[in-house]
Parts: structure tokens; C-alpha cells; sequence
């Protein structure tokens, strides 16, 4: 299945989402692990869709929820560093969902520059992170 890249960018602005969880990890440098994520869900009869970005994007995993949709998780810190952060600056949403992404590509560079490995990186990172999604203002 081939998808236009103005369809691609619509679809990611209704059923895409830009997350960054930070989760306490003793083992890591700083104490904790941050987890950049791209995601895609769609309904188990459309995960040809899934499959079809995953082979755009050249990366990702389609999971299949035994009762519920499907997800496209977007790949490692490379893949969304590579592949998916240019696909987006170079073709930009047009939602306000948009805004998350520019916050995402900010996190998803910290970590290329491995700010994430300090105290005052992972403070800059979740203040990034707390105003994604539902925590930015409306």
C-alpha cells in the first residue's frame, strides 16, 4: 500500500501521538529512564495501515492487543532521531498536535546530545514533557 505523505501527516494528526514518559530507573545514570514514543492505533481490521507506515518510515513495530486496537510504536532513539523527527519538519502537522511534536523533537535532540544523563537534563526534559498533550493549556 503506498500512502501520500499529506495523508500520512493527517492521519498522525487524528490518530498519531507525540508521548516522552520519564520513569524512575536506579540503574540509569541520572535515576531515571526517559522513553520518547511515537504511537499510531487503529482498529485491529485497519492494521494494514499500520503495516503500510511502518514499511514508509523504514521502522517500527505493529502490536496486536489481543482486545483492542492496534499500535504502530514509532522505534528506537535513532529511528525517531532519523526517520520520523525530518519526516515531520520537513512535512508538518497541521493541528495543534503539531506543537507536542516540536516539543518531542526538543526531547528526542537533548537525548541525541545525551542531556538525559544529568540531573538538571532530566529536570529540563519533564518540564518539556509536562506541557505536552493534556498538560498544555488550552
Amino acid at each position: 500500500m503506498h500512502l501520500d505523505v499529506q495523508w500520512i501527516v493527517g492521519f498522525v494528526d487524528g490518530e498519531g501521538c507525540f508521548h516522552v514518559g520519564i520513569n524512575p530507573h536506579p540503574e540509569m545514570t541520572a535515576g531515571f529512564q526517559v522513553l520518547p514514543e511515537f504511537t499510531v492505533v487503529q482498529h485491529q481490521r485497519d492494521v494494514s495501515v499500520l503495516h503500510a507506515l511502518k514499511s514508509h518510515f523504514g521502522c517500527g513495530v505493529v502490536l496486536q492487543e489481543p482486545r483492542g486496537p492496534d499500535g504502530l510504536p514509532g522505534g528506537g532513539l535513532d529511528h525517531l532521531r532519523d526517520r520520523i523527527v525530518p519526516f515531520f519538519v520537513k512535512h508538518p502537522l497541521k493541528t495543534s498536535k503539531n506543537v507536542d511534536f516540536h516539543k518531542f523533537r526538543d526531547v528526542v535532540l537533548l537525548m541525541g546530545e545525551r542531556v538525559h544523563l544529568t540531573s538538571e537534563g532530566i529536570g529540563e526534559i519533564r518540564r518539556i514533557a509536562a506541557t505536552m498533550n493534556r498538560g498544555r493549556s488550552r
